[in-house]
């Protein structure tokens, strides 16, 4: 095995839907764009070549249609890989996703499974506007019965599409735009799963921790990195899932540093670093020294003006801000 072998984000999720595709014959691919040669940021590039139109369906511009028939198809088991291409378009098909996806496995007393995947590109930084631009998946984290994942590496990303690929449950799938083209150290060429709810220490320090997500995590390392000069240690975690959330590792770390700094993307209003800050006041309000920090999108459509987004969007200067104040 290569220990040395690296690939981009995108590349890594291709790898792990292409060994699914091979593994199981009722794994198939259904999106927008996706029986082109490159696929939507090339993520499914090749696939229609290899695997054919029954198994690589390229869907006219109607997310609900075909986010509904991939619902029916997981119902009839099948296991569906069905592309949102961006995450600001799942608006259409909200009624598939939070009333048939999420609930039909309650609803029916366990006879009926939704092993259904929905991918998303999602997130700003590249001037896409207030349409293209947001991540949302907090969302989605309130309904009961979806699986929330946000991938922020490589490694990661392959591991998590292969166990979301082989879970019963609808799997909500939001992918960094600004990822894509990113190397993330070691992916091993043989399939591989990573468990949801499953946390990762990125950075282990002693003086704060910074929970963050996706794009955020590598924001949150460059700023911890950066306040080593003035003498701050801080603990870097990546939930990987939101649904379900480690909490526990949360707290254990909450317990070494008695501060804490939630980085967000999603909008500050009822998003993730709200939950987790809800989470913590509930559960492990002893274990704070200093008031939570949250730094979240702010509450607002994201401009298309670079200078507006990187005022609206969280920053490295935001993180070390809030982190300097809880100390």
């Amino acid at each position: 095995m290569d220990e040395k072998r690296e690939l981009t984000f995108a590349e890594a999720i291709r790898e792990g839907i292409y060994q699914e595709l091979k593994r199981d014959e009722r794994v198939f691919v259904m999106g927008e764009d996706v029986g082109f040669e490159d696929g939507a940021f090339r993520v499914t590039s090749g696939f229609l070549k290899e695997f054919g139109r029954e198994r690589i369906r390229d869907t006219p511009i109607s997310e609900a249609a075909f986010l509904g028939a991939g619902v029916g198809a997981a119902i009839l088991g099948m296991r569906p890989v069905v592309e949102l291409m961006f995450a600001d378009f799942v608006g259409v098909a909200m009624d598939q996703i939070y009333n048939q996806a999420g609930k039909l496995r309650y609803m029916s007393g366990g006879q009926v499974k939704i092993p259904i995947v929905i991918r998303m590109a999602m997130g700003g930084g590249l001037s896409a506007a207030a349409q293209h631009s947001q991540c949302l998946y907090s969302i989605f984290a309130h309904v009961p019965g979806l699986k929330i994942v946000v991938p922020s590496n490589s490694y990661d990303a392959k591991g998590l599409i292969i166990s979301s690929i082989r879970a019963d449950d609808p799997v909500m799938f939001f992918e960094h735009k600004a990822l894509y083209d990113r190397k993330f150290g070691h992916v091993p060429e043989e399939s591989y799963e990573i468990p949801f709810g499953k946390a990762e220490i990125k950075r282990s320090g002693n003086d704060v921790t910074v929970v963050a997500t996706a794009l955020m995590v590598h924001k949150a390392l460059d700023a911890a990195k950066q306040l080593e000069t003035e003498g701050i240690s801080a603990e870097v975690i990546d939930p990987r899932t939101i649904v379900p959330l480690d909490k526990t590792a949360i707290f254990n770390s909450l317990k070494k540093t008695g501060r804490i700094v939630i980085v967000d993307e999603d909008y500050e209003r009822c998003g993730f670093a709200a939950e987790v800050s809800a989470l913590i006041a509930d559960e492990s309000f002893d274990l704070l020294d200093a008031p939570i920090k949250r730094v979240a999108t702010r509450n607002a459509p994201i401009p298309f003006s670079p200078i507006l987004e990187e005022a609206v969007l969280p920053n490295i200067e935001r993180i070390k801000t809030a982190i300097r104040e809880t100390l």
